[in-house]
């Protein structure tokens, strides 16, 4: 049968394929959109397959909030072409979007979430076959709290996600807190919430240290300590010098505003390298 520019067009809009892709498929399909629609799919699994060795570097990060929920998504791509197409940033805030209504807990259960009744993981696939690239869910965070902030660098590579433990904050404050985790990379909220693997590294790295310039036995430990200490202010979230005043610390930033305003936690997803 002969396939019309409706039913092309059709079938675009149900997939995001090309016209050309769309046409073939239809007319081996003999009209019939399904078999269309998995001829596509079948495409996108088998380009999948021949560029599961390729290396995706590039991509688009997103984050927003619902309320007292907040996530980031990263969709993944080879090339940064492809990464900033509109229907690349689509598919990547559409999965976003995803994750803020059903705050899924994992990766796993977000790439089986349907959007218009069709998994996370397909569309990923579908698009695979379109671009001709690979494509991967690169990451996904998220966090719960009276009140969230999500902030997005311009360009879309980086994206921070910040909770309160308060439900009334300035917007100006919760966005510069974000603003803050996306210039400082911060490891941990403050020094009590440091994983205990960076807090033996950093006092075995400022020993060995003290021991090759000769300092005594009995004083390594103190110097170990300070040394933390030092840490702790410049990658702590509360003991950083706040980048818009280095006067005062982020603590003192949030305490002005109320003295038992405070962070609960944040996340940070970069495709740079920090």
């Amino acid at each position: 049968m002969a396939v019309t520019m409706a039913d092309i067009t059709h079938l675009r809009k149900m997939t995001g394929a090309g016209m050309m892709d769309c046409k073939n498929a239809l007319t081996e399909a003999e009209g019939d959109y399904e078999k269309a629609v998995e001829i596509i799919r079948k495409k996108g699994q088998a380009v999948a397959a021949k560029r599961e060795d390729r290396e995706a570097s590039e991509g688009c990060v997103l984050a927003a909030v619902n309320g007292d929920f907040a996530a980031i998504v990263a969709l993944k791509c080879e090339t940064d072409f492809v990464a900033k197409g509109a229907e690349f940033i689509a598919l990547t805030k559409s999965i976003l979007d995803a994750a803020l209504t059903n705050k899924p807990a994992d990766s796993a259960t977000l790439s089986a979430l349907k959007i218009d009744g069709r998994p996370v993981s397909e569309l990923i696939t579908d698009r695979i076959g379109i671009t001709g690239e690979k494509m991967e869910l690169g990451a996904y965070e998220y966090l719960t709290a009276p009140t969230t902030i999500a902030y997005i660098h311009p360009g879309n590579k980086l994206a921070t996600i910040a909770g309160f433990n308060q439900k009334s904050v300035e917007p100006q404050v919760a966005k510069d807190v974000a603003m803050q985790v996306a210039a400082m990379n911060p490891v941990s909220v403050d020094k009590d919430t440091v994983p205990a693997t960076i807090v033996e590294r950093e006092k075995k790295i400022a020993r060995e240290k003290a021991i090759e310039q000769g300092k005594p036995e009995n004083i390594l430990d103190r110097i170990a300590e300070g040394a933390l200490n030092k840490y702790y202010q410049e990658f702590t979230l509360l003991s950083q010098s706040f980048v818009k005043d280095s006067k005062i610390t982020i603590r003192d930033y949030l305490q002005k505003q109320n003295k038992d305003l405070t962070v609960t936690g944040f996340k940070r997803v970069t495709l740079n390298v920090d």
